[in-house]
């Protein structure tokens, strides 16, 4: 059994889970259909991109046993989000549906983006190397940040402790992984440079302008180049 299979499993049970949960409480509220919207058809967003562009580390193989530990200390408790959420008959505001909308779609785009940019550059360049363009130009792994963004807009809506708990010990797994690439990826020409160009997951020139100082700096450069060419 491959890893892949058993996330996959994990992506097309969750959207049958969570209205079990409705079902059996009872709870059909605007925010429960919301939740299951976010979540449950995450999974399915999930599905496409694995279909298009599987991460090869999911092809990694699996014993029965391991299928089980994958499950009990990492997968299953993504599930307890839209169980506290339901169970307690939470009644998220409108801003706080807004802003949970808001973060998981950018964190769908934000993943697809980047898992499909790294994906097909690896496939098709000659030579190895940094990635250090588009989706990877101010943060080392934006298909964590995608992740890490949209478990944000469950823990949200839960509106619980142990739901950040579980976030916090998703974002510690996650942060592992991300060092290790970090040691991985630091034999590479140019490393030095391009981790001070960018942040390990949040992409830190978005937020304080250098990026779009950058930007302008970058676009006075072509026009100068241009009209000197001209001439």
């Amino acid at each position: 059994m491959k890893v892949a299979w058993a996330v996959d499993l994990h992506k097309i049970f969750t959207l049958f889970i969570i209205y079990g949960m409705m079902s059996y409480y009872g709870n059909f509220s605007v925010g429960a259909w919301v939740f299951l919207g976010l979540h449950g058809i995450y999974g399915y967003c999930w599905l496409i991109k694995d279909f298009g562009f599987r991460d090869h580390q999911l092809e990694n193989k699996l014993s029965f046993l391991g299928f089980i530990n994958l499950y009990v200390l990492l997968i299953a408790w993504y599930w307890l989000m839209p169980w506290l959420f339901i169970a307690r008959a939470i009644e998220p505001s409108g801003l706080v549906l807004f802003f949970a909308i808001a973060i998981h779609t950018l964190g769908v785009v934000t993943m697809v983006a980047g898992d499909g940019q790294r994906h097909w550059i690896l496939k098709y360049r000659s030579q190895p190397g940094l990635i250090r363009e588009g989706m990877y130009r101010y943060t080392r792994n934006p298909n964590y940040l995608g992740e890490l963004m949209l478990y944000a807009a469950y823990a949200l809506l839960a509106n619980h402790w142990i739901a950040w708990a579980i976030y916090g010990y998703m974002a510690i797994y996650f942060l592992a992984r991300m060092k290790g690439k970090d040691n991985a990826i630091s034999r590479h020409p140019g490393w030095a440079d391009y981790k001070a160009q960018s942040g390990l997951v949040i992409p830190w020139a978005l937020i304080n302008g250098r990026a779009v100082m950058d930007r302008i700096s970058k676009n006075n450069k072509t026009a100068t180049e241009s009209h000197l060419h001209e001439k």
